[in-house]
């Protein structure tokens, strides 16, 4: 039914959900009262523990004297610090993102042999299903990546003849094919609508054997297929720091908690995208896009301390972009003092910048990066230090990188279904009982109206 056969309804759609509204009145001191919390978070904003994993560790503080104390974060896979593992790829070597999946999933760094003998694994699973493209990719592309991906995904089931099949041997296979196809659905997904929606010429490469993750994306998405080895490279570095985030972030907790109920793989990862697409957690790197758009549009002098200062306490004001007193891309809900993944990031953005002759758009996010926390911490309470996350340097770098925004949140969701993949694993390995927290009833119990009190 479209949209507008509701607002012929009598009462309208928005009658409707003024009942809604007026019926949801809960006190939210009850909240305290019942010690509930919120956002799954106690009142200094840690998560509450609800599993344990030794996939990845998320660190952001350290214990003195008995006390928490904000420190420069930290990020490990299976026990390795990302920043080694990082500064031990190979400007020449590509299969970085590889490594690092073989690594969550199996838990150690493999032998070259291994590796290689794995990325050609991967590279067999890159073929889609028959007329798949045709069928299901081409026909009503829809105008989200995420909807596409997420549609996408849950077709496989049709073509899997064990989809049901939760057997450890089985899931292992699926969520390898599901980590080779993610850059073919993503990107085919884009190709058609930007063909049908967009008006633009269609091009469909069939992904190189030969090439890792990062390479392929690049090749299937550009019409020409050419890219350079720092733009691969600084592609593959976003991957390996997407990847994977602990068991709590809000897509990986939705892996476990799906996969706790004991359905299929696809319905899993399928899920999981769904909470991905969220703004909240997989979009904010587009949010840092728009208002460094805006910042631009209102500061005409880069170079300008004061005028980039005067700005971002507006926004702080909401007065500026959205209006929604928030400096995009600065702090994080774990990190304090800084984001690994941001200071690892921010050393390849600064090469493409000088490669792509952007360098004093990276000297204004450098500007913004110095500012941005001095603000913050006049304006508001800090009761943690706040840093650039991540997203602050991503969209950026997705820009030189010339990839469309409309494929930023998939990018990242071809990088964490690798994490997702192994979380899905472990749920499966480790635990055997479905996720059923409690929500406690604070309305109150009515009798049933009898046939003569309707009358």
């Amino acid at each position: 039914m479209g949209n507008n056969q509701f607002y012929e309804l009598n009462p309208t759609i928005e009658d409707y959900v003024k009942q809604c509204k007026k019926t949801s009145h809960i006190d939210l001191d009850l909240y305290s009262q019942y010690e509930v919390k919120r956002g799954l978070r106690d009142l200094n904003g840690r998560g509450v523990l609800v599993g344990l994993t030794e996939i990845s560790d998320v660190c952001s503080t350290k214990e003195v004297d008995g006390k928490l104390i904000p420190t420069e974060g930290s990020l490990f896979y299976r026990g390795y610090n990302v920043f080694d593992i990082v500064k031990n790829q190979k400007d020449s070597n590509h299969f970085g993102y590889e490594e690092c999946v073989y690594l969550l999933l199996f838990g150690e760094l493999p032998t070259p042999q291994q590796l290689n003998e794995f990325a050609t694994l991967l590279a067999t699973y890159r073929t889609l299903p028959t007329n798949f493209v045709r069928d299901i990719i081409m026909k009503a592309p829809s105008r989200d990546m995420m909807n596409t991906l997420a549609r996408s995904v849950l077709t496989l089931y049709s073509y899997d003849e064990n989809a049901d099949d939760t057997s450890l041997p089985n899931v292992l296979r699926q969520c390898l094919q599901l980590i080779s196809l993610f850059p073919q659905l993503s990107v085919y997904g884009y190709q058609a609508y930007n063909h049908y929606h967009e008006g633009q010429s269609l091009f469909i490469h069939l992904p190189r054997e030969d090439y890792s993750t990062a390479e392929n994306i690049l090749h299937m998405l550009r019409p020409d297929s050419k890219f350079t080895p720092l733009e691969a490279k600084l592609l593959d570095i976003a991957l390996i720091l997407h990847m994977e985030h602990g068991g709590g972030n809000n897509s990986t907790f939705t892996t476990h908690l799906v996969s706790s109920s004991g359905t299929d793989t696809y319905s899993a990862i399928a899920a999981a995208i769904g909470s991905l697409k969220g703004p909240r957690h997989g979009g904010a790197n587009i949010k840092v896009m728009g208002m460094f758009d805006d910042l631009k549009d209102n500061v005409k002098d880069w170079n300008d301390d004061e005028a980039i200062a005067d700005y971002l306490t507006r926004l702080l004001h909401k007065q500026a972009f959205d209006r929604q007193g928030l400096i995009y891309g600065m702090g994080h809900a774990v990190y304090s003092l800084s984001d690994p993944r941001a200071v690892i990031f921010r050393s390849f953005v600064e090469r493409l910048s000088e490669e792509k002759g952007r360098t004093d758009e990276f000297k204004l996010y450098s500007t913004v990066e110095r500012l941005a926390p001095q603000i913050i911490a006049k304006e508001r309470k800090i009761y943690k230090g706040v840093s650039p996350n991540v997203d602050f340097f991503s969209g950026f770098a997705y820009n030189m990188l010339d990839l469309p925004v409309e494929l930023y949140t998939p990018i990242f969701a071809i990088a964490r279904i690798a994490g997702w993949s192994a979380h899905r694993m472990d749920e499966l390995i480790y635990n055997n009982k479905i996720m059923r927290p409690a929500y406690k009833y604070v309305g109150q119990h009515r009798d049933y109206p009898t046939k003569k009190k309707h009358d």
